[in-house]
């Protein structure tokens, strides 16, 4: 027989030796007079042991790392991009490998401008103004091999951008290179800059897939012809790095580097300088129990919290989407080595208890639900009011996760299904003058050779017509959005 309510009640009298109680209730209830005997079910399910369970799950709650501080986060914000456009403006049809946001200076007494950047497997660099997404310049003289990254330097002076040989390129927006280099044996998969809150040098890194990180400071502002300059310092790491980016030191204010690798599921924090210095690192899977349990491919700093992180992970078959608080060393490297000389025992404690920081610092660790294998290229991009990270996938769909509970908001369709989206750029974009309205902007590109605009409208029926660019060229998104 199994379990009922009736049969824990009766067991939990019986078991407190309560006969009268078990009698009356027996009779008034109209039940077996074997009832909650051990002897009636072999199931021994009690009162007690059902709070207990009880108790368990919502320890087990309390861990989850789905919605932490849910008064404190923000919800998905309305106003996110839902209707897609092809960009038709690219002189050639080619895989698109790198799209990007940027605002240049052009030197000329006008006013910076923004500009969108894409990156193609033909080589080209393409720069098409906003936000008519008119094409400003196409080259394939940048560099010697496709673009994989982009970055801008001097405040928005110069370009530069890393290739596939492993080199990288400084140039001026829509002009014809001023310097190259070739540092990186191959694959400079990445490049990010740091403006000097002093007025120096800007920091430039560049990550390598010969196991390479490289630091450079060149001298630009106030060059007629500037020049990049040998590295000033190297990183070499065990494995081929993944993500770079630079944050400043919550209590110095001294620029930290961010790196990821592959095969390690850790975030390393260097500092800058001629000899960069490990000043330590944070576990993402900090109770695992396997040797790597995953690679942070992608990684990008919160827009409205500097010390808020989102990951990318290499997990197959689904992505998972990690947000974590930056856990960043101390920046006195003397007050670090002191550390060092503990006994064993409080090296394990410390060890510990690290490892429950660790955990404590992730905010959100979730399964975004787009597909990947091992071979794929993970991307993210945060929406610009921090609400929530849209992730690229290989089935030729953008997802929308909000940052506040993971749960999957929107699923944006234009790319041609089945496909690898390859990059992501979100932006807020000034619809008309200074003054006009401001609309949030999300872009893509894929192995479909398509470069698509996503964009918000309210209440606006998008209807196809013969040679128009309709939105995606996908019926499915033919319809009106609220």
């Amino acid at each position: 027989m199994a379990d009922t309510p009736a049969a824990l009640i009766a067991r939990f009298l019986r078991q407190q030796a309560y006969a009268e109680t078990l009698e009356a209730f027996i009779r008034e209830a109209a039940l077996p007079p074997n009832i909650g005997s051990s002897s009636a079910s072999n199931a021994q399910l009690t009162i007690e042991t059902l709070l207990e369970e009880k108790r368990a799950f919502d320890v087990s709650r309390a861990f989850e790392k789905l919605g932490v501080n849910q008064d404190d986060a923000q919800g998905w914000s309305a106003g996110a991009p839902a209707v897609p456009t092809v960009v038709h403006g690219l002189p050639a049809a080619s895989n698109v490998l790198h799209v990007a946001f940027k605002r240049f200076d052009h030197g000329n007494g006008t006013t910076p401008r923004a500009a969108l950047l894409a990156t193609t497997a033909d080589r080209r660099l393409n720069i098409l103004d906003l936000p008519s997404l008119a094409l400003q310049s196409s080259s394939t003289a940048i560099n010697e091999s496709p673009i994989l990254s982009c970055a801008t330097v001097a405040d928005g002076r110069y370009l530069l951008t890393s290739a596939m040989s492993g080199q990288l390129c400084l140039s001026r927006p829509s002009s014809d290179p001023i310097d190259r280099r070739r540092d990186h044996a191959k694959y400079a998969v990445k490049v990010a800059t740091h403006r000097d809150r002093d007025g120096g040098a800007d920091w430039i890194a560049t990550a390598g897939w010969d196991a390479k990180v490289l630091l450079y400071r060149p001298n630009i502002l106030g060059q007629h012809s500037p020049r990049l300059g040998d590295p000033v310092a190297q990183i070499s790491l065990t494995s081929n790095p993944e993500a770079l980016a630079f944050v400043d030191h919550p209590e110095s204010g001294q620029p930290i580097l961010i790196l990821t690798r592959r095969d390690s599921s850790f975030l390393y924090y260097y500092t800058l300088g001629s000899e960069p210095i490990l000043l330590g690192k944070q576990n993402l899977a900090p109770h695992s129990n396997a040797w790597v349990a995953f690679t942070p491919s992608a990684i990008a700093l919160s827009p409205i919290d500097a010390g808020l992180l989102a990951v990318a992970t290499s997990a197959v078959s689904h992505m998972k989407l990690i947000i974590v608080k930056l856990l960043l060393p101390p920046a006195d490297v003397a007050a670090r080595q002191q550390e060092v000389h503990a006994s064993a025992a409080a090296q394990a404690r410390a060890d510990v208890v690290l490892r429950d920081r660790e955990a404590a610092a992730i905010q959100l660790q979730c399964s975004t639900f787009a597909t990947q294998t091992q071979y794929s290229t993970p991307s993210l991009a945060w929406r610009p009011d921090g609400s929530g990270v849209w992730v690229n996938s290989d089935d030729g769909v953008i997802r929308g996760i909000e940052a506040r509970t993971g749960k999957v908001m929107a699923s944006l369709v234009g790319h041609d299904a089945a496909t690898k989206i390859r990059c992501l750029a979100s932006a807020i974009i000034k619809t008309g003058d200074d003054k006009g309205p401001s609309q949030e902007w999300l872009v893509s590109g894929g192995f479909d050779q398509k470069l698509i605009m996503l964009q918000w409208h309210q209440l606006v029926l998008v209807r196809a017509s013969p040679g128009s660019c309709c939105p995606a060229d996908n019926p499915q998104v033919r319809l009106a959005i609220e």
